[in-house]
């Protein structure tokens, strides 16, 4: 397996920016998740990667060699597609080993390494099967085998589970971390599903509109979001907004809505007259008759043990996560407590944050 490394690399149709100047390091043995909306450039990204693009400019690097010029066929490559790609007239045996006997190897190491392969992702039973009696879940791992067969320094996947129905989708999560772990994989994986992300990356890329908006572990994503954008796109519910019109100097701790003053983060620099965006996570909401930040209760979603409330203001509307006994009425009025230690602040023009207690040494942006 490899390092790769992406340097400044952009990719250009006709005038259409698709991809804007991405950095980015997967380091040896790690698993890295691309993740971002349907047109954000994340599967150009990929393809680049793979030698499937060439990039208008920028360079990537594997395991130290610079293969930017290099046709897929010589990058020691892997890649998983969505739509599994198999042939219909082979069996699983024959699928799996194609790529081997392609590269001429011998007929008794196609044997040892296809047995091999088909057991470690226990489809072993099924070799002499014809691809079109498989489920839907067989085929991917079908796909899979045939990408890992032959061991090569980085596995690229493109939304491989994409085809798959949502209940096996969460089960083949678990089994493809779980293989990357055995077989002590390099793997780039691309999806526009934070579940799947958050589940199994060891980091986060999010993309939007061709740029890198935010990297990081999948806490410092949900925790500490660089963006207004990135804090919208993780979490179900995503953070919730309140906007406020006011100046704020460096050092302050608390921000003033109405006639509440809410505690926040420390803010790093001086900020004039401006507007902002506080952003709070439903978990750390909670209803309190005291406080004088108030809101309209305009509905309750039961989840189970926990119910997502929402609460209108007059900043926004803010959801709350609490337990499914605690009485809520809609149209009732509330008072609602923030959690300070886990606030951020944003600029609402720029969407960039300013303050965060989580975030060290200094403004993000």
């Amino acid at each position: 397996m490899a390092q790769i490394k992406v340097e400044s690399v952009a990719k250009t149709f006709g005038t259409f920016a698709a991809v804007k100047g991405v950095n980015f390091t997967v380091d040896h043995g790690s698993f890295l998740v691309i993740l971002g909306p349907s047109g954000c450039g994340k599967t150009t990204t990929l393809r680049m990667i793979a030698g499937l693009e060439l990039p208008s400019s920028g360079r990537i690097l594997l395991d130290g060699e610079d293969v930017t010029a290099l046709p897929a066929s010589a990058r020691d490559i892997s890649f998983v597609f969505q739509l599994f790609a198999l042939y219909p007239h082979m069996n699983v045996r024959q699928n799996i080993g194609f790529p081997l006997r392609c590269q001429n190897y011998a007929r008794a190491e196609i044997r040892r390494s296809v047995e091999e392969t088909a057991k470690l992702l226990r489809i072993d039973h099924l070799l002499e099967r014809r691809i079109g009696g498989l489920s839907g879940g067989d085929r991917q791992r079908v796909a899979l085998g045939r990408a890992i067969v032959r061991r090569p320094k980085a596995f690229l996947m493109d939304e491989p589970l994409g085809a798959l129905d949502s209940e096996f989708r969460r089960l083949m999560c678990g089994e493809l971390r779980e293989l990357h772990d055995r077989i002590d994989a390099t793997t780039i994986y691309i999806t526009h599903d934070q579940l799947e992300a958050m589940a199994m990356a060891d980091r986060i890329v999010i993309m939007n509109q061709g740029r890198v908006e935010q990297i990081g572990t999948p806490q410092e994503i949900y925790d500490r979001p660089n963006t207004m954008f990135v804090a919208d796109f993780i979490g179900a519910p995503p953070m919730s907004f309140l906007g406020v019109q006011t100046s704020l100097r460096r050092g302050d701790r608390s921000i003033r809505i109405d006639a509440a003053a809410v505690e926040m983060p420390e803010l790093f620099e001086n900020r004039a007259e401006g507007k902002f965006a506080l952003g709070v996570r439903p978990e750390n909401v909670s209803f309190a008759d005291s406080s004088p930040l108030r809101g309209r209760v305009i509905g309750a979603e039961y989840l189970g043990t926990t119910q997502i409330v929402t609460v209108d203001t007059a900043h926004g509307r803010v959801k709350a996560r609490l337990p499914s006994g605690q009485a809520v009425r809609v149209g009732e009025q509330v008072g609602l407590a923030l959690r300070p230690d886990r606030l951020s602040l944003f600029d609402a023009i720029s969407g960039q944050a300013l303050s965060s207690a989580l975030h060290t040494g200094g403004v993000r942006g």
